[in-house]
């Protein structure tokens, strides 16, 4: 009876004094705690080595984990290409450079800023920088009887310039040759100046800021090379004359994205700069190109390697999608979804003549 009382006068003094809480442990219900590296100490913030406590206080917010939802660090994000599945391997800001501004037709970009017309190490940064990326050709295919539109569908081109593997990328940056026709700083194409397909975009650039003419224009232009568009048109045609189709048919490629367009500032008002432009010398720099092949060489010839597939490949890919558009008499893309309809539904085969309805 005596040691029953003293424990509870025991059990009485330990509730009136001071309360030390331990620090937590992962229990039964609680998930283990992962183990801590050999040169961090065991201790927690809230305990010392000595056992006294002291209370912890977490670090105040600064920044999310990620650096890319950060609004103010967003612009410190490292350059270089962009990954996005199922798209090509490419820094798609190079489309949309800041100070320019891109046509309506989307075939060309255009800057007026100061420093690209005064700096030739700034503008030849640049387009070695705008050169990275390729055009986007297109196939444009459209029927028609009279005014009336039976079909108009594009395919996308640009993934066949792009290899997954950049060691296996086949573009370049050339400068017009000694002998090639262009406008190499007036009005008309001439051969004059010279200074190399290899070494010269430097050379072009200044020259273009040392230039004083009224107006003048520097283009880069991104072109396609060894693609055989003749062989796809061909294949093509045949395709649209066995669903007895009678109209007109056009197979087109376009190109966009094509031009990089740097233009000295207008110093006056616009209106009085458009109209001393009809009575003013302009010079014109056309002399740089980025050309992004297809292949190494032309088709049929020997020892021939495509960058991404050969034209017949995709033909045999793209074949029944494209039969498949026609048939429906769509307007618009024929994509990635129609391929993989005709693939997983078998979409397009078996067509053979469709009913294009009265002639108009």
């Amino acid at each position: 009876m005596a040691g029953q009382q003293s424990v509870v006068a025991d059990k009485v003094t330990q509730s009136t004094g001071p309360v030390h809480r331990t620090s937590y442990t992962a229990g039964p219900s609680s998930p283990p705690l992962a183990e801590l590296p050999a040169n961090i100490p065991a201790e927690l913030p809230g305990q010392d080595v000595a056992g006294n406590s002291h209370q912890y206080h977490p670090p105040p917010y600064s920044s999310p984990s990620d650096i890319s939802l950060d609004p103010q660090a967003r612009s410190t994000l490292p350059k270089g290409p962009q990954y996005y599945p199922g798209l090509p391997i490419l820094d798609y800001r190079q489309y949309s450079p800041p100070m320019f501004e891109l046509s309506a037709d989307t075939t060309s970009i255009t800057s007026k800023a100061n420093y690209l017309s005064e700096n030739a190490n700034a503008l030849s940064t640049l387009l070695r920088s705008l050169a990275t990326v390729p055009p986007k050709p297109q196939v444009l295919i459209q029927g028609n009887r009279g005014r009336k539109i039976d079909f108009s569908i594009k395919l996308n081109l640009m993934n066949l310039l792009v290899a997954t593997d950049p060691r296996d990328r086949l573009d370049y940056l050339r400068c017009v040759g000694r002998d090639e026709m262009a406008l190499r700083g007036g009005s008309e194409p001439g051969l004059k100046p010279d200074f190399g397909m290899d070494s010269g975009l430097e050379a072009w650039c200044d020259r273009f800021v040392k230039d004083s003419t009224t107006i003048k224009t520097f283009m880069l232009e991104r072109v396609v090379a060894n693609l055989d568009t003749n062989w796809i048109e061909g294949q093509i045609r045949s395709l649209v004359a066995s669903t007895d189709y009678k109209g007109q048919v056009t197979v087109q490629f376009p190109v966009t994205h094509a031009k990089v367009i740097i233009q000295n500032p207008d110093k006056h008002n616009k209106f009085l700069t458009s109209v001393t432009s009809l009575f003013s010398s302009k010079s014109k720099y056309e002399v740089v190109k980025a050309v992004w092949p297809f292949a190494t060489s032309r088709n049929g010839e020997h020892g021939r390697k495509c960058v991404v597939q050969s034209e017949k490949t995709w033909w045999e890919e793209w074949r029944d999608p494209i039969k498949f558009a026609i048939a429906q008499k769509r307007q618009g893309w024929v994509t990635n979804e129609d391929k993989l309809e005709c693939i997983m539904e078998s979409k397009g085969k078996g067509i053979s003549l469709v009913d294009w309805g009265p002639e108009m």
